[in-house]
């Protein structure tokens, strides 16, 4: 007899599962893909900000690389000639002296772009490099905050504005050249 009643419990509530439980399934698999979806876009979205984020704090420290080696090429500089090297190649071999002295370890790649090309500043003469910047015309994350050597970067439009200079950009003329 117990044989008879667990055959009669378990019969309908089979057939019922069998034929609704398909649909539910279905429903259940779709609503776990949306979500899945969201939280990969979610997670895309941050992954591509923090990357963007990281190259913007490489830029900072490659510019300012940039900045250390035209400022000790200017320091080394004797007395009568330029103060600012002819080009970014003059900043890795320094042959003004017997023996050459190397400002910068290596021409770095822009971290912003990932190409080797940076926009070059000017002196007025147009004989030397004064600055650099990123050819980027992206607008920067960072816009306000900076250490005391970045202070002109504030409130920029783009990281093409931030200019990595031996001197500070507002205080002498220059232009630009790609």
């Amino acid at each position: 007899m117990a044989h008879h009643l667990r055959k009669g419990k378990v019969g309908p509530v089979l057939r019922w599962t069998t034929v609704h439980g398909k649909g539910f399934a279905y429903l259940a698999l779709l609503i776990l893909l949306a979500i899945i979806g969201i939280a990969s876009a979610a997670t895309l979205q941050l992954g591509s900000l923090m990357q963007k984020r990281d190259a913007e704090d490489q830029l900072l420290i490659i510019g300012n690389e940039f900045r250390n080696a035209l400022i000790s090429y200017a320091a080394a500089t004797p007395s009568g000639n330029s103060i600012a090297p002819p080009d970014l190649q003059a900043l890795l071999k320094d042959n003004r002296f017997p023996n050459p002295k190397r400002h910068l370890r290596k021409l770095y790649n822009d971290p912003v772009t990932g190409k080797p090309e940076w926009g070059v500043v000017l002196t007025i003469d147009g004989k030397g490099v004064q600055g650099v910047h990123s050819l980027s015309t992206a607008r920067p994350i960072k816009i306000g905050n900076f250490s005391p050597e970045f202070q002109g970067f504030e409130d920029k439009n783009s990281y093409a504005d931030w200019v990595f200079s031996a001197i500070n950009p507002s205080k002498a003329p220059i232009t630009s050249q790609n």
